[in-house]
């Protein structure tokens, strides 16, 4: 019935002229008593504003002091005291105020002071979060208020302030005044207030000075002036934003599109932090988190105190670790290293280097490697794997390593070129093949092993459709920062636990802000599918058949796991490994992506950094090993096929098993086939019992036999291999039944269609020593190994006798005679 009352409400309204009147006048009074609220709240606000003619009040300014984590490290101190030079507006080039205009207000000499949509927008964040969202569209006078007379709070009251005093100051003084006091007072970061001050800090030169490209660049600095530092780790989204800035500058009629492009052409060289600073790469990512938690006014004048994550007896080691690499690698022309640990038990970052040297101009010092995203190579093989383990695969599913054409453009080869044949995922991950690893993504699909990789903590934007399956050889970039954490879940056992790099953080008063608390983390893959991870990772014999036994992925007396990466021509070299409480990883090449010398693998440049680092880093501490989780089995099971063994298994192994993982199949490329042992036929009931053998044959199929680019080149490996097919003829009771020769390979009568043809001959119940091959009565060979193999490159079309003579120990022979059919032209 209540569904009814809307339509009664405006039954009444139309027809009761009573109601209407009653209903009017709530309406008035609710407006009145909305109007006299407003005029309040109004008035209670205005009587706490700050006069805008004293716009030289300021806050006396306290320093942010960042420590590592012993809290008594000082790694740099953000000073209170700001630098500020006034200028007057006439004196400055015209694009350095238009640059301005462009990107803050473009509407700044037609405004009233304020952008009502911007404030609409603003003001509807109190009613969806109960505070304002965003910058709301400020006009540059907006912003000279926010920055010069109030704080940087986002609370409906210091809006309503705003809006007040912004208006007020457009009534007070002209357009050029406004822009004059915004250009004077804006901070550009780095203590820098004021157009003045933010040339000297950044250029070393005065205002007047500044060219079109510079001018650009500061105006884009105000909007987040940390997050946009040239020093930090944010440098190409600054290049971005000028370059807007530079577009904007074309559209609203201010410069040529020949003007901006010159611009955009001009290499604009910053100058760099001159104040004692520790870690500087680690400390500008800190601050770049600060500064978008807290604000920059906050973060410049606020006195935090700020304990990182940072062990800066670590970062020492991690930084020599990281010269001394540098320096080794000049031979093999990789000019830059970075390196990143996490202590994967709570997420931590212990250490990070984000290049050779952050003052060194020479190789873009400044530009932090390890937030950078690079081709991590075959480093990314890992994430695959767990990913076929989390579908019930193992370390002992089988794999046929040959070359394979997975489309029409796209047939991968291994590192050295070689096929490895029949391996298992252990061996195949352990030794990095890259034919095995991209059948193992297509097995499990590449959209189901980046959705594993994005669980663990891998943030780029890695796609299906952009990666496909050149995902598994590092096709696609990600930073080295999320692939050491990644990392840290394997030897977290499945949890993963968020990058932290800030611990705790104070204000001016002592009052805690944040405090890092210790969580349980988050299961993001099985732990029985991280310790499969881990078993292979720390088997060195499993790898040494390509990186050798005494490898830098080993460290004495620990167990460690360990991967290394290397991209297309040498550009980029990663060692990535972990043991339980510490993961570090490491990423060598050049900032401009040019070729290390050919040879230059990351197992060479980049796994005896990592090695240096995690030697030094773990010494004294007591060594390490997985344990493991409830759920593993140890089973036995074919050492070929991977699964469990039959009558017919030649050789055995020990493998680790997840409970859901289990093998239940049985062994079936080892398979017994029932012979006539003297001339190789089926054997058949014609058959005479004492001719009648049980022969293990060998049986390879493709992973996916049912596609012929897959199970083609396995039946090419299998015969070049040797492995006899079993027979398909039968036995009819006519062939030999007695000690004899025979050939196995053409059999009687058989047509041959292609060459060269290979002959093989058998003997049965007698001792050969060797054995000779006629073709239509000429000797073309003998053999003295068993099997007494020949091969036949040429044969005239038409029939041949084929005729044999083992020559055997006790002096006397064997012959046999069989005729063949060559047909290897077309009718």
């Amino acid at each position: 019935m209540a569904t009814h009352y809307p339509n009664l409400f405006w039954q009444r309204l139309k027809h009761d002229k009573a109601f209407r009147q009653k209903f009017a006048r709530f309406i008035l009074y609710f407006a009145a008593f909305f109007l006299l609220a407003g005029s309040i709240l109004l008035a209670v606000i205005s009587l706490t504003l700050p006069n805008p003619a004293k716009l030289d009040s300021r806050v006396i300014p306290q320093s942010t002091k960042i420590y590592a984590r012993d809290g008594t490290t000082l790694l740099y101190e953000i000073h209170g005291e700001a630098k500020r030079t006034l200028i007057q507006l006439e004196g400055l080039p015209d694009y350095v105020k238009q640059a301005t205009i462009a990107i803050e207000d473009k509407n700044f000499y037609h405004n009233t002071g304020i952008d009502w949509m911007g404030i609409f927008r603003a003001m509807s964040g109190v009613f969806i979060s109960g505070s304002l969202q965003g910058p709301g569209g400020s006009t540059i006078t907006q912003q000279f208020v926010k920055n010069a007379i109030l704080t940087n709070e986002k609370t409906l009251t210091r809006k309503i302030k705003e809006i007040i005093l912004a208006i007020e100051i457009n009534q007070r003084f002209t357009k050029d005044e406004i822009l004059k006091l915004y250009l004077n007072e804006i901070p550009y970061g780095q203590n820098a207030y004021g157009i003045e001050a933010a040339a000297q800090t950044y250029f070393g030169k005065h205002a007047n000075d500044l060219v079109l490209a510079e001018s650009a660049y500061l105006a884009a600095l105000p909007q987040a002036p940390t997050f946009f530092n040239p020093n930090g780790p944010n440098k190409a989204r600054l290049d971005v934003r000028k370059d807007v800035i530079l577009d904007q500058m074309v559209e609203q009629g201010y410069i040529t599109r020949q003007e901006a492009d010159e611009a955009k052409a001009v290499k604009v060289t910053f100058n760099k932090i001159k104040d004692a600073i520790l870690a500087p790469h680690f400390v500008l990512f800190v601050q770049s988190q600060l500064a978008e938690k807290y604000g920059e006014q906050t973060l410049e004048e606020g006195g935090l105190k700020v304990i990182t994550s940072l062990d800066w007896n670590l970062q020492q080691i991690a930084e020599q670790a990281v010269k001394d690499g540098v320096a080794r690698n000049a031979k093999s022309n990789a000019a830059n290293a970075g390196l990143v640990a996490i202590d994967p038990k709570t997420g931590q970052v212990l250490a990070m280097v984000g290049s050779r040297d952050y003052f060194d101009e020479t190789y873009d010092g400044q530009v932090n490697v390890t937030l950078q995203e690079l081709q991590p190579g075959s480093s990314i093989k890992p994430y695959i794997y767990a990913t076929a383990f989390k579908q019930g695969m193992s370390p002992a599913t089988m794999l046929i390593d040959v070359k394979t054409a997975f489309s029409s453009d796209y047939a991968p080869s291994n590192y050295d070129g070689t096929n490895k044949g029949i391996v298992n995922m252990r061996k195949a991950l352990a030794g990095s093949l890259n034919i095995s690893a991209v059948k193992t993504l297509a097995l499990v699909g590449v959209q189901n092993a980046i959705d594993t990789a994005r669980d663990m903590g891998i943030t780029s934007d890695i796609s299906a459709n952009r990666c496909g399956l050149s995902l598994v050889l590092g096709g696609c970039e990600i930073k080295l920062i999320d692939h050491v954490s990644a990392m840290g879940v394997f030897a977290n056992m499945g949890i993963r636990h968020d990058q932290t790099s800030i611990l705790k953080v104070e204000d001016g008063q002592g009052r805690v802000l944040e405090e890092y608390q210790a969580d349980a983390g988050k299961e993001v893959i099985d732990p029985q599918v991280a310790y499969q991870i881990a078993s292979i990772m720390t088997d060195n014999d499993a790898r040494a058949f390509v990186f050798g036994s005494r490898s830098p992925l080993i460290l004495s007396g620990r167990t460690v796991a360990a991967k290394t990466g290397t991209t297309q021509e040498w550009r980029d070299g990663w060692t990535l490994g972990y043991t339980p409480s510490l993961a570090a990883g490491v990423w060598t090449g050049n900032n401009d992506h040019s070729k290390m010398k050919a040879g230059a693998d990351g197992v060479i440049v980049a796994a005896p950094i990592w090695n240096q680092f995690m030697t030094q880093a773990l010494k004294g501490t007591p060594a390490e090993t997985f344990s493991e989780p409830s759920g593993i089995q140890h089973v036995i099971v074919d050492a070929v096929s991977g699964k469990l063994p039959t009558e017919f298994t030649v050789d055995t192994k020990s493998e680790v098993f997840s409970s859901f993982g289990l093998p239940k199949d049985f062994d079936n490329v080892h398979i017994g086939v029932k012979i006539n042992k003297f001339n190789g036929k089926l054997a058949t009931e014609n058959t005479p019992l004492d001719a009648v053998e049980t022969k293990i044959f060998t049986v390879l199929h493709a992973e996916l036999p049912n596609n012929p680019n897959w199970e083609n080149p396995v039946r090419a490996f299998a015969a070049a291999a040797g492995f006899e097919s079993p027979p398909t003829e039968e036995d009819d009771g006519t062939g030999p039944t007695s000690s004899s020769v025979y050939f196995s390979t053409p059999q009687n009568n058989e047509t041959i269609t292609s060459l060269p043809l290979t002959v093989r001959v058998s003997t049965a119940g007698v001792n050969a020593v060797a054995v000779d091959l006629y073709v239509d009565g000429k000797l073309v060979g003998t053999s003295t190994v068993s099997p007494f193999t020949f091969q036949l490159n040429e044969l005239s079309e038409g029939t041949h006798q084929f005729s044999t003579t083992a020559r055997l120990s006790d002096n006397t022979t064997a012959q046999n005679n069989i005729k063949i059919n060559v047909q290897t032209q077309n009718e």
